[in-house]
């Protein structure tokens, strides 16, 4: 089975922030370790044998390293057990500001961890517990000094826009802070209103009012402008960064290729397949303590799926679908088997050819959903 990426799930959170919908239970020591167990049971399922070679290993959450430091190392090693480190060019841990000690950060350096994805959002404390972050600004400089420090400069923050009562003038101040970090990775998404949160009940009793819509758009062009002008370069949607220092793991999701999806939640894309683990802690942990195969939901992806899918995940990147590697993979080309959806999305400017490419115009990057929607096929 040739799987090129891994993603692992670490479900705990020292907070639950206000907007958060991914599957995430508050940290409690107990429950930490009773999970590891069961996530080692469900990663020997996958590798159960010789080391797995995979290209990236993206830890996720909730909050890795929300773990205590016990915890953390049994984690690493792991890892480090069942997947070849040394064979793995890219390996994120994600982390909140304010989680990583000094022991912390040493741990990741030691067991082979290159990258650090920073959950920072907006640089303005007051924004911050608004939106029910625990760490404040100072935390943020404190943790990118302490990892540089170690020699884990591969760094990306996330940002957030479009927040409740957030200016378009706040958003610049909070650009212009994370830019004089002079980090090789961004990413910056607009708050979306999920079921099952805070912000949700808010929205729904007229408590919570997002900025208009041509403010959100002023925000993400403001991005763009004030990014490309550094040097960090937009390679898809909501991503930024320095040449070279693109997300190695997130583009196995654009480019439609197939990865492990390990742990509580988690969803995965074998062969064929898309899987989706179960949700709740303790049906997690029973399950996969039991057959070390905590899957809720299997979806055959034929290959219809596949090219539609090639398409939505594709033209997320800037450079588009390469019209060369479709026709590889499907033995078809993308004018062939989507020949009413490409002339029209071209006609309405949302939609170019070039450079063997098809690929969204800025236009059509503000209209993605819109675009996405005419390459479903009729069964």
């Amino acid at each position: 089975m040739n799987i090129s990426s891994a993603y692992i799930h670490i479900p705990f959170c020292q907070q639950i922030c206000h907007y958060c919908d991914f599957t995430k239970f508050f940290y409690n020591e107990r429950l930490a370790d009773e999970y590891l167990e069961a996530l080692e049971k469900e990663i020997h399922t996958y590798v159960p044998l010789e080391k797995a070679r995979v290209q990236t290993i993206f830890v996720g959450g909730g909050t890795p390293t929300a773990l205590n430091a016990q915890q953390l190392e049994k984690l690493l090693k792991m890892i480090n057990e069942h997947f070849d480190i040394s064979q793995c060019a890219e390996y994120t841990f994600e982390a909140n500001p304010g989680d990583l000690d000094l022991d912390k950060v040493k741990l990741l350096k030691a067991y082979g961890v290159n990258r650090i994805s920073l959950g920072v959002q907006v640089f303005d404390d007051v924004m911050l517990e608004k939106i029910g972050r625990v760490h404040q600004v100072k935390d943020v400089y404190t943790n990118v000094g302490r990892l540089i420090n170690e020699g884990l400069t591969n760094i990306s923050i996330d940002l957030m826009y479009a927040l409740p009562g957030q200016s378009v003038k706040d958003f610049e101040a909070t650009i212009d802070e994370a830019l004089q970090f002079n980090l090789p990775h961004y990413s910056s998404y607009s708050l979306q209103i999920e079921p099952k949160t805070i912000f949700y009940q808010r929205y729904k009793k007229g408590k919570l009012i997002k900025p208009p819509e041509e403010e959100e758009a002023e925000m993400y062009e403001l991005l763009q402008t004030k990014l490309a002008a550094q040097g960090v370069c937009q390679y898809e949607i909501s991503n930024f960064a320095k040449p070279g220092y693109e997300s190695q793991h997130n583009l196995t999701y654009w480019n439609n290729e197939h990865y492990f999806g390990i742990g509580a939640g988690a969803h995965g894309y074998l062969p064929g397949v898309r899987t989706i683990n179960i949700r709740p802690l303790p049906a997690y942990v029973k399950q996969a303590m039991s057959n070390g195969k905590p899957i809720l939901h299997k979806e055959t992806v034929g290959t219809k799926e596949q090219m539609e899918e090639e398409m939505f995940l594709g033209l997320r990147k800037v450079e588009g679908v390469s019209t060369g590697r479709f026709e590889e993979k499907y033995g078809c080309t993308i004018e062939s088997v989507f020949k009413d959806a490409v002339p029209y999305l071209k006609q309405r400017g949302l939609l170019k050819e070039g450079n063997g490419n098809v690929f969204l115009t800025e236009r059509g990057r503000l209209l993605g959903n819109e675009v996405f929607q005419e390459f479903l096929l009729e069964s």
